[in-house]
């Protein structure tokens, strides 16, 4: 497989295709694959569908094992695209615990993290956007 981002690329139904333009994307790519979606409220209030998702942001997990669990983001891994979050963990034979990763298609973001002011300030809606 060549190491190379093609910006041209569109979609494809061959998983290796696919697997190629996750591993080869850029920083700034990559981060795009961190959103997830945002519970009613939150979509209502910030009139967006998905954010990044970033630690102590609190979330519930959808799909898998933890279904229906709710939790607060620990870490984010960004070159795997999982997350890892608190009361999300599986017990090992030996007794010890171990944080169970993610995907961040598989949660939901139920209350945001807004101590950074960028943040803040891309989440607000705009006056143009107000009026419609």
């Amino acid at each position: 497989m060549k190491a190379k981002f093609s910006k041209t690329w569109k979609a494809s139904k061959q998983p290796r295709k696919q697997r190629k333009y996750i591993a080869n994307a850029p920083k700034h790519i990559q981060s795009k694959f961190l959103h997830s979606h945002l519970s009613k409220e939150l979509r209502e209030k910030h009139k967006k569908r998905s954010v990044r998702v970033r630690t102590k942001d609190k979330v519930k997990v959808l799909r898998g094992t933890f279904k229906g669990k709710t939790g607060v983001v620990e870490s984010v891994d960004t070159k795997n695209q999982k997350v890892y979050i608190t009361k999300v963990e599986y017990t090992k034979t030996d007794g010890s615990k171990v944080k169970y990763p993610i995907h961040t298609s598989n949660i939901m973001i139920t209350e945001l993290n807004l101590d950074d002011k960028k943040r803040k300030g891309k989440l607000t809606p705009k006056k143009e956007e107000m009026r419609k």
